[in-house]
């Protein structure tokens, strides 16, 4: 644990090499990155691991926050740490969080991964409304069952979703440590707070965008926007898959979180 901020962050150091920094998504701890993608990086990058404020094993939390402070929570981090600066991913809400870190604090960053995000602003599109309703439906049912089942229907691709062996994997994270409601809909207000597409295109580190075509829950045109206002970004796009592409191609993810870093240092 480390205090920031006014609370305590779990946090986990693995792996060899240049720091990464790995900033999950909404209702997402540091076990839902999935232990295959974690096992690719972890042979070229010291993993920066952590569970946002009342997530996860940090420290429960009450009271609104937005993504600037996450991004807060983020660089405090790093002090804590001594880390100068790091490599950053992040995806979903994690992908806006690593927009505002670099933004405001570029000297800290040594590259950007932004993966299945958003930036908000005119030609951003938000969830489409009938996975919004499906997924409040099965977290109002109060049926975990549902719930996980749901959220792992619409976070992945349909064959991915039903090949054996890959719910499965994905319940035994996601029943280690249930989010709470009200910590859900603190997220999801920093969330509909976030827009930094007019501020895009200050952004000066090595971007990489990383975006699933058969995202279901950020489409595909929000990873475009974001390559097309970052200067120099790169953008690419898994064919077929879903949100959580780093589940479904763990070995090409890390691959080109490898081939950012190593281009960055030339």
């Amino acid at each position: 644990m480390l205090s920031v901020n006014g609370t305590d962050l779990f946090y986990e150091r693995r792996g060899k090499g240049e720091p990464l920094l790995l900033i999950q998504g909404m209702a997402g701890h540091s076990l839902h990155w999935g232990e295959a993608f974690l096992c690719e990086l972890e042979r070229d990058f010291e993993l920066i691991l952590y569970d946002h404020r009342g997530l996860g094993r940090s420290a429960s939390h009450e009271g609104e926050f937005t993504i600037a402070d996450l991004a807060g929570d983020a660089v405090a981090l790093l002090s804590g740490l001594e880390i100068d600066s790091a490599h950053a991913l992040g995806i979903s809400m994690g992908g806006m969080i690593a927009q505002e870190l670099a933004l405001g604090h570029p000297e800290r960053v040594r590259t950007l991964t932004l993966g299945a995000t958003y930036c908000g602003g005119a030609g951003a599109r938000f969830t489409d409304e009938g996975v919004v309703n499906a997924l409040a439906g099965a977290i109002l049912s109060g049926d975990p069952v549902r719930r996980v089942r749901t959220g792992w229907d619409f976070n992945v691709s349909g064959p991915f979703a039903n090949a054996a062996g890959n719910f499965e994997r994905f319940t035994e994270v996601a029943e280690l440590y249930p989010v709470d409601l009200p910590m859900i809909f603190s997220q999801l207000q920093a969330i509909m707070g976030h827009d930094t597409s007019a501020r895009l295109p200050e952004v000066a580190v090595p971007t990489l965008v990383v975006h699933g075509t058969d995202d279901q829950m950020l489409p595909a045109v929000n990873g475009e926007m974001v390559a097309g206002l970052i200067p120099g970004a790169r953008l690419e796009l898994l064919d077929g898959v879903g949100h959580l592409f780093f589940w479904e191609r763990p070995e090409r993810a890390a691959e080109l979180i490898r081939e950012h870093a190593a281009a960055a240092r030339t």
